[in-house]
């Protein structure tokens, strides 16, 4: 009986001990925006009330008010996955996220910031019971100035996601329109899904800055965006920090540009990926410092031309491999950096030196890890989901895309961007391609740009690319060498043919690889090779052909790890490798012709 007693104890120990943990544990602690770093700032992940809301009546049942929470969450793992402790699949048209938190007292006489790194979709933010904004789009930052919805002691943040992936007037990405998982679309993601945070910043504060290397005249050139209550007598203060120190003060002004020379410049490129570091510092008339920012950037100039593609006035092949960005345990959502830095390092060590982020836009830390790491990236926006023909499109789509580049404009790492994926079904979304891509263009004339990867190119874009699966290497090889006709015959008379444009097979591969699998709904590309030796032979012979052309200046493989019953990566889900990494290195690190 003693015995039995003792046993209950500690069972009732282990529970309370286990509460108290899920209560207090923040995962995701790191600052989000390593770019935009200021030092107080408070992270609001963890345990969060939460309610799903599944005929949106919420605001009428007074969810504002705080009333009807009924669940816990893991903020910021979305209920879908495992991680959340939430863990439901089915379409949910709204849910509701509710937590208190106080303000320092060495807060006081700051302005108060609430940032969302990102929700799915339509988000509403009350801050004790008062409206402070909302916010439209699944995959984009967003915040609002909080500083007068707030009182001393406990304050109450309510949060509302309304998410209606099947509308076909939101982005959503890879998130399956259909209940189940299914082909290449995969579990969906509602509400939170990033960091959120407070953070304290001045009464005039840094809202923005724009970095511009210059490799060629050896300076760079910043263009700041300041917000807040004017600022008379101000002074500017900008510091880069690399293997030497330079300085400059200037006369304060909402929006400055200042240009410094960078002696000896270190370029920034995958082997060598040097950061220098910027610090800003806001000081008023009397010189007192009232805003303190810290951000990078990499000295980095990317160019096509003579139907190559240059890095640093260099000719480089893109060695790239899709990255979807999904997580066994957190869908969306990487349980740590240790988890974002593994699939870097994986893709470095099979050989790869960038990755194509396929329909979402990644967390700001994969973004910084793989400026640190040295991965060339192509970044991509979620546009599967939304119906291109409808005349709302455009003005749904642009200012989300808008934020997502504003977001990435300073990454080195990045260097093209896709603002869509396989667009050619409908002659109606013409002007909606090409819309985009002037926009993307004026947006940013930096780096190089994609219309619609393996879609019809309506316009001429800086790299020429396309799609395909074929598995037979003799068949894959005459495509490539016959293009325009298997480019005509693929896509029709309304592409725009290539001129000089280097040619970037921008998804190729695929090839099933799930030995003894009971799941029928598991697959691949073409027909599934029959021992690993076949797997190796094929991919082999297929990126060979791709590196051996003198007019091929880049691949991306699909993909480096499978997804939910999506069978063709180079790692399993879990990120276990299939084949040892040293095969695919060697196979994928040979020089390529155009490097020649």
């Amino acid at each position: 009986m003693k015995k039995i007693n003792e046993l209950k104890i500690l069972k009732l120990f282990l529970l309370i001990s286990l509460f108290v943990f899920t209560v207090n544990f923040i995962p995701l602690k790191n600052h989000p925006r390593p770019d935009f770093k200021r030092d107080n700032w408070i992270n609001l992940n963890g345990s969060w009330d939460f309610s799903i809301d599944w005929g949106n009546s919420g605001e009428e049942r007074g969810l504002i008010e705080g009333k009807g929470f009924n669940r816990k969450i893991l903020v910021p793992f979305p209920p879908e996955s495992k991680l959340s402790g939430i863990g439901v699949k089915d379409f949910m048209n709204a849910v509701w996220y509710k937590r208190t938190f106080k303000i320092p007292e060495n807060w006081k006489d700051k302005r108060i910031l609430l940032h969302f790194e990102a929700s799915d979709y339509h988000t509403k933010v009350w801050i004790n019971g008062k409206k402070v904004g909302e916010h439209v789009g699944g995959f984009t930052p967003f915040s609002f100035d909080i500083t007068e919805f707030l009182k001393s002691g406990d304050n109450t943040i309510i949060v509302k996601a309304e998410d209606y992936v099947r509308s076909h007037l939101q982005p959503a990405g890879k998130q399956s329109g259909t209940y189940e998982s299914r082909g290449a679309n995969y579990t969906r993601v509602t509400g939170i899904w990033q960091t959120v945070w407070l953070e304290a910043v001045g009464k005039t504060y840094l809202k923005k800055l724009r970095v511009y290397p210059d490799v060629d005249n050896k300076t760079v050139t910043l263009e700041l965006f300041s917000a807040g209550e004017p600022l008379e007598n101000g002074k500017m203060e900008i510091i880069i920090e690399g293997k030497n120190k330079i300085k400059q003060e200037l006369k304060f002004s909402k929006h400055l540009m200042s240009t410094l020379k960078i002696k000896k410049p270190e370029l920034w490129t995958p082997d060598n990926p040097y950061l220098y570091k910027i610090i800003v510092i806001i000081k008023n008339g009397k010189g007192e410092i009232i805003d303190n920012l810290n951000s990078y950037f990499g000295m980095r100039k990317i160019e096509a031309k003579n139907g190559k593609i240059y890095l640093n006035d260099k000719p480089i092949f893109l060695r790239m491999v899709l990255n979807q960005g999904y997580y066994q345990d957190g869908i969306y959502t990487a349980k740590s950096d240790e988890e974002l830095r593994r699939d870097i390092q994986l893709t470095k060590e099979l050989g790869f030196n960038g990755a194509r982020l396929h329909q979402k836009v990644f967390s700001k830390r994969f973004i910084y890890l793989s400026d640190k790491m040295g991965l060339l990236l192509w970044g991509e926006f979620g546009d599967w989901g939304l119906d291109k023909t409808n005349p709302k499109a455009f003005q749904i789509y642009y200012k989300q895309w808008e934020e997502a580049i504003e977001r990435d404009f300073n990454s080195p790492s990045i260097i093209g961007w896709c603002p869509l994926n396989e667009v050619w079904r409908d002659p109606k979304e013409k002007d909606f391609i090409i819309d985009v891509f002037r926009f993307t263009k004026l947006m940013d004339p930096t780096r190089l740009i994609i219309d619609t990867s393996g879609g019809i190119h309506y316009v001429s874009p800086d790299i020429y690319d396309y799609h395909d699966y074929t598995q037979s290497p003799e068949k894959f090889m005459e495509h490539l060498n016959n293009l325009d006709n298997f480019i005509l015959k693929k896509l029709g008379k309304m592409n725009v043919p290539r001129k000089k444009q280097p040619i970037f097979v921008s998804e190729y591969g695929g090839i099933f690889w799930k030995p003894n699998t009971k799941d029928k709904k598991a697959w691949g590309y073409g027909e599934k090779p029959k021992t690993k030796e076949e797997f190796i032979r094929r991919y082999k012979k297929l990126t060979e052909i791709l590196l051996k052309n003198p007019k091929v200046s880049g691949f991306c493989y699909t993909q480096l790890y499978d997804i939910e019953q999506e069978s063709n990566g180079l790692l399993y889900y879990n990120r276990k490798p299939k084949f040892p990494p040293a095969i695919f290195y060697k196979i994928n690190t040979q020089k390529a012709a155009v490097e020649e």
